[in-house]
């Protein structure tokens, strides 16, 4: 189950075989981008307030979203996280 999250349109996804550092997969309309979640780091495209939306639900559920990615290293099933309410 690569999806782990949804809120207001915006779609959280993690994959298996990916590379490190730990990050997240973020789909809003037609943007994709790319986010690390200890560093923040941005690669792709998504409207501000969409991007300020995950960046304040990561922020609540960083260790969550850490322990997936040690999930997804372990080949584990991961874990849906709470949306952004």
């Amino acid at each position: 189950m690569p999806e782990i999250s949804r809120f207001y349109g915006i779609i959280i996804k993690m994959f298996y075989n990916e590379h490190n550092p730990p990050h997240i997969h973020v789909e809003y309309q037609d943007y994709k981008a790319i986010i690390t979640i200890k560093e923040g780091i941005v690669e792709g495209i998504m409207p501000k307030i969409a991007l300020k939306l995950v960046f304040e639900w990561m922020e609540i559920h960083k260790e969550e979203l850490l322990m997936n990615w040690d999930s997804i290293e372990k080949k584990k099933p991961l874990n849906s996280i709470n949306p952004l309410t």
